[in-house]
């Protein structure tokens, strides 16, 4: 049972990556069902018996998978910081290199855009940024409390999607250094703002965990 489930999973991922192949070089409106199997290397039936509902399930699962993808990589950025600056930095550079550099993304953004740009407006704009926000709350926990965590990562998702919607001369989120910035400028002063707090060195320190 568990050699199936996991050659069905393998196939799944086969046929997402397949499909973001076919997303990059042509975008959604010209990639067909019949496409996708060509780049996954199989056949129409066997793309329908994994995914039942079509292109559709097929797209749908394509969000799926790289949202989790990113989610993956910053993880192990985002647990290496030592400092609330440091894992801020990490976050939200990181995103930006991600989302900049991938291939599909950037196609549909040039040649379609109004597929993406509804996923970001409205109630689906607010379930990205819960979804965001459920992510990060843990890994800025470390400094902040759960809800403050919890907006402060939003906070920082709204300023990434701005900048990578409406570049601005001299904001580049994928510099490290420039996002460093922005961090030690912008977000720090806010979070001290909000706590009542004088300085931008709010809670630096990681939070305690509970005594035994």
């Amino acid at each position: 049972m568990a050699g199936r489930l996991a050659g069905a999973s393998a196939q799944r991922l086969r046929i997402v990556d397949g499909a973001l192949a076919c997303l990059a070089r042509q975008g959604l409106a010209k990639t067909t069902l019949d496409d996708v199997a060509r780049a996954a290397g199989y056949s129409r039936a066997t793309v329908y018996r994994a995914f039942p509902g079509g292109k559709d399930a097929v797209m749908a699962a394509v969000a799926d998978t790289e949202l989790a993808r990113l989610f993956s990589d910053l993880a192990v950025h985002m647990g290496e910081a030592h400092d609330l600056e440091t894992v801020l930095v990490a976050g939200m550079s990181g995103a930006a290199q991600r989302i900049a550099g991938h291939d599909a993304l950037r196609y549909l953004l040039q040649h379609e855009p109004e597929v993406v740009l509804p996923q970001l407006a409205f109630d689906h704009q607010r379930a990205v940024l819960a979804a965001v926000a459920t992510f990060g709350a843990p890994f800025l926990g470390r400094w902040l409390d759960h809800d403050e965590a919890a907006r402060v990562a939003e906070w920082s998702a709204r300023i990434v999607f701005s900048y990578l919607a409406c570049p601005a001369p001299g904001i580049d989120l994928t510099d490290p250094e420039c996002t460093r910035r922005i961090v030690r400028t912008y977000i720090l002063p806010g979070i001290a703002i909000v706590a009542g707090e004088t300085e931008p060195t709010h809670r630096l320190v990681p939070v305690p965990g509970p005594t035994s």
